[in-house]
């Protein structure tokens, strides 16, 4: 039997990416306008590295455009050779809930195997635990997605239909663990 759609019954993952460490002291005019810092400017690449390392290449890229995101998504798919003409840019994304940020995966290729989503806390942290059922072992700290942390999802078939609990935690990935 031929299947049109080389990716239709591949795993499903999702990487969920909190942007990296932004400079609160900059004169940036908005939230939305705030830079990296530049521990910010060194982590993003790091993220990225680790990602080609182990193999894991998103198929689609959907960020916030605020700038601390944008910066680090770009940082990023520099180390993936992934084209920034290819990236999309939701506004959806920035001050996010769960459900706003189910509406945007549910927008994302029915066909797409392993996308990215970077954005923002505490929608994304919220977004984890949404989709994993809450069944975390929470870090001494608190935080569970500090900033440039990578949360790694098994999920099912269909990105438009996130249950909670629906997904599995493969790993989360901090910027200190990676040297």
């Amino acid at each position: 039997m031929y299947y049109s759609d080389p990716f239709a019954y591949m795993p499903r993952e999702l990487l969920i990416l909190r942007h990296a460490k932004s400079d609160w002291d900059s004169k940036a005019a908005s939230d939305f306008d705030r830079p990296l810092a530049k521990r910010g400017r060194k982590d993003a690449p790091r993220v990225g590295e680790w990602l080609y390392r182990e193999g894991v290449v998103p198929d689609v890229i959907v960020s916030s455009p605020a700038e601390r995101a944008r910066a680090t998504v770009l940082r990023v798919c520099k180390s993936l050779d992934y084209k920034k003409k290819d990236i999309l840019w939701d506004t959806d994304i920035y001050e996010a809930g769960v459900p706003d940020l189910l509406g945007v995966l549910a927008r994302v290729s029915a066909t797409a195997p392993t996308v990215l989503l970077v954005g923002h806390n505490p929608g994304l942290e919220e977004l984890v635990r949404y989709l994993t059922g809450e069944d975390l072992e929470e870090p001494a700290d608190g935080k569970l997605l500090p900033t440039a942390a990578l949360a790694r999802l098994e999920m099912p078939d269909d990105w438009s239909n996130l249950e909670r609990g629906c997904a599995g935690l493969v790993s989360i990935v901090r910027p200190k663990q990676l040297g």
